[in-house]
């Protein structure tokens, strides 16, 4: 008989490791530096640069994986462009890239995509996948201090069984990653609190300056950046590119640290 090559482990064993670890990070997580809604390329980055400071990062994605349009750019055509000087963060990630023209790079999506996200991981940030966004919790004047969340899969229950009461999540900074839909800010506008515009027509090369110069505090608690930004101010879309999407993570991220401080 041959030797074995594996150790010898039951399933009860694998299913008590997964249970049991995360738990433990769950629990731990409940209360959070910062919670970014979101896993695309700007809450990505804003996670890595604000987890690299050594501060507790939890990010929330309602999808089964990361990156959003990060990991097939435009049409499906998993290629991504960044414009100058936004190839910097790909030499900082060790992504390779062409110029294409000048000043216009192109790099292979899923490469790029997961380097990104192994560098957030690297930093420390941990992940709830398959998480959604329900509402946020508010404090005094309004503060946004957590969010609420339910599993994914509930939303496609029958009406009658999705009464699945989600749980609360506490953090110091909450930061709205979450694309055209900009959910963490309509929630806010669902309650009177603010207003937002909607994103309007594709400009490339006035969206990108717009979106990373709009970065910042929307509401006491609540930072938005990428594509939650042209939604929340009515700035131009910026279509299948994705610089600002990364330096306004960065960008997200300095806020972020200012206010932890």
């Amino acid at each position: 008989m041959k030797e074995k090559i594996f150790s010898m482990v039951s399933e009860k064993d694998v299913t008590r490791a997964i249970v049991a670890e995360f738990a433990k990070q769950f629990s731990e997580y409940v209360e959070s530096d910062c919670i970014i809604v979101g896993a695309g390329p700007s809450g990505l980055m804003a996670g890595k640069e604000i987890a690299s400071k050594g501060y507790k990062v939890l990010i929330v994605e309602r999808n089964n994986y990361l990156g959003g349009g990060f990991w097939i750019g435009g049409y499906l055509m998993n290629k991504i462009t960044v414009r100058h000087p936004a190839q910097k963060v790909l030499e900082e990630l060790g992504v390779p890239f062409e110029e294409f023209s000048k000043r216009l790079y192109v790099a292979d999506g899923p490469h790029a995509c997961s380097k990104l996200i192994a560098a957030a991981c690297d930093a420390g940030v941990k992940f709830a996948n398959m998480t959604t966004f329900d509402d946020v919790v508010l404090r005094e004047e309004n503060r946004v201090a957590g969010i609420v969340v339910n599993w994914t899969p509930v939303e496609a229950l029958p009406r009658q069984i999705t009464c699945v009461d989600p749980v609360a999540l506490e953090a110091k900074v909450i930061i709205d990653a979450t694309g055209h839909d900009a959910m963490v800010v309509k929630k806010l506008e669902e309650r009177g609190t603010i207003k937002t515009v909607g994103f309007g027509a594709m400009w490339v090369e006035k969206a990108e300056d717009l979106i990373v110069e709009y970065t910042g505090e929307v509401h006491p608690g609540l930072i938005v950046c990428g594509m939650a930004v042209s939604t929340t101010y009515g700035l131009p879309r910026m279509g299948p590119t994705f610089g600002a999407m990364l330096l306004s993570g960065k960008q997200a991220a300095q806020v972020a640290l200012e206010k932890l401080k």
